[in-house]
């Protein structure tokens, strides 16, 4: 069984010389970086340059880092105010409020297997729930993002976001609402557009139809 370090013993290794180990942790939160970081630009390219930008900064001040935090955690407030100085550069000064991006397990029980189908479906599904996801405001976004999307817990998410629990909950529950609206809008704007019976499909009933209609004729 190979035995997989944990952060801490990661670190060490880093600092004892063997650098090569600080791979490790890049992949195993690259995913979670990432995403924090396009919570904040809403920008794919951005978000991935913002993450590569979190490592350097990182890897610079390694053997300054206390362990008063997870590294986890340290890497995403690493990532956040990466994030968020290069939205206040790109909106040309307009202020980002770090206060304004403001243990319970997230509300999902077993779940059945996944069915070829159903994974065609989400595949589907998934750039429509990506596109609400940006219509959220910020503030609201990046908590939705760590708390459903990276599946965070709410102590987690307030100690990456640097505030308190309660915000993370409430900021949690208006995000959902929101989603919930604008993935509503969007059923009920597409709606008229379910099932279509065009093209091909239309083309196959006629024929067929009239080929059995002259054969009775005859």
């Amino acid at each position: 069984m190979i035995e997989v370090p944990s952060d801490p013993e990661v670190v060490a290794r880093v600092l004892s010389g063997d650098t090569s180990s600080f791979e490790l942790l890049m992949r195993r939160y690259n995913q979670r970086l990432f995403r924090l970081a396009r919570s904040v630009l809403k920008d794919d390219a951005e978000a991935e340059d913002v993450v590569q930008e979190t490592y350097v900064r990182a890897y610079a001040a390694l053997s300054t880092f206390e362990h008063r935090s997870s590294v986890a955690t340290w890497l995403s407030r690493i990532t956040l105010y990466e994030a968020l100085g290069r939205k206040r550069r790109r909106e040309s000064g307009a202020k980002v409020d770090l206060d304004e991006l403001q243990d319970d397990p997230m509300p999902f029980g077993p779940q059945e297997p996944i069915t070829p189908e159903q994974q065609a479906a989400d595949t589907e599904l998934r750039p429509v729930l990506e596109a609400a996801i940006d219509t959220l405001p910020s503030t609201f976004r990046t908590v939705f993002v760590l708390r459903a999307v990276e599946q965070l817990s709410t102590q987690e998410t307030a100690e990456a976001l640097e505030i308190l629990p309660e915000t993370v909950k409430t900021r949690f529950f208006r995000a959902r609402e929101m989603l919930r609206r604008e993935l509503l809008s969007r059923v009920d704007a597409l709606s008229p557009q379910a099932f279509p019976f065009l093209g091909d499909r239309c083309n196959r009933i006629v024929a067929s139809v009239l080929e059995r209609i002259s054969k009775e004729r005859a």
